[in-house]
């Protein structure tokens, strides 16, 4: 009998260590294989040109152009090939964006043993793969009639926006972002002039409090006064 070729994984995350060892973890799952990997979207996307594996994993965090901006690239120029999110980042901050950005997952790289292997099971079959403390989450919100997205608005912050936002609530300094998002720190303070007339702070309010109490909120499933 033949034996059914491998499901093909891509993978795009910055960091070498985190690509390899999503790699090394894929190929040693039976029935799974490593298409390629790439650091960056601009890299993926050129990639994708040549080669479409079966599920893209992509991290938020990329230099350039971000984890989010490629899923939204990826559903224009190959709506089928399904996108798994593997972050860092809090589920609570940003798997609503990624799943409205096109995302079939979101699994943190601090998940339990087994997260992304039953994930990458899960989008193959067709489903959503989310933590169960997530799916219920978005369930509750969607049957109380509530908006499962961010509040306020916090909804209106574009991608890129709510990523430095969601780092200054971190406690991250602007060189600590413009680092982190390889950006300089003139665009990171470009980002924060936008994100305080996006969300009418005034003068007196402190941006950085503001988004710290903000995370801390959203942490505890609550919502910022």
């Amino acid at each position: 009998m033949n034996t059914p070729p491998p499901n093909r994984i891509a993978i795009v995350d910055d960091h070498t260590l985190m690509r390899e060892g999503l790699k090394m973890f894929v190929e040693n799952l039976e029935g799974f294989a490593c298409a390629w990997t790439a650091p960056d979207a601009q890299e993926a996307l050129k990639l994708l040109e040549k080669d479409v594996p079966d599920i893209l994993v992509v991290d938020i965090t990329l230099p350039g152009r971000n984890g989010l901006e490629l899923i939204k690239d990826v559903r224009v120029l190959n709506p089928d090939l399904p996108v798994l999110v593997v972050s860092m980042h809090d589920e609570t901050l940003y798997a609503q964006r990624a799943l409205k950005a096109g995302a079939k997952g979101y699994v943190m790289k601090d998940a339990p043993h087994g997260a992304f292997e039953k994930a990458l099971k899960r989008i193959l079959s067709g489903g959503i793969a989310l933590s169960e403390k997530m799916s219920e989450t978005i369930l509750l919100a969607f049957s109380s009639g509530a908006n499962p997205g961010p509040d306020g608005a916090i909804h209106h912050l574009s991608d890129r926006e709510f990523e430095v936002f969601q780092l200054i609530g971190e406690g991250r300094s602007t060189g600590q972002i413009a680092e982190t998002l390889r950006i300089s720190p003139k665009t990171v303070d470009v980002h924060k002039l936008k994100i305080r007339q996006k969300l009418k702070l005034t003068e007196g309010t402190s941006l950085t409090s503001f988004a710290i109490r903000w995370v801390e909120m959203r942490k505890l499933g609550k919502k910022a006064e």
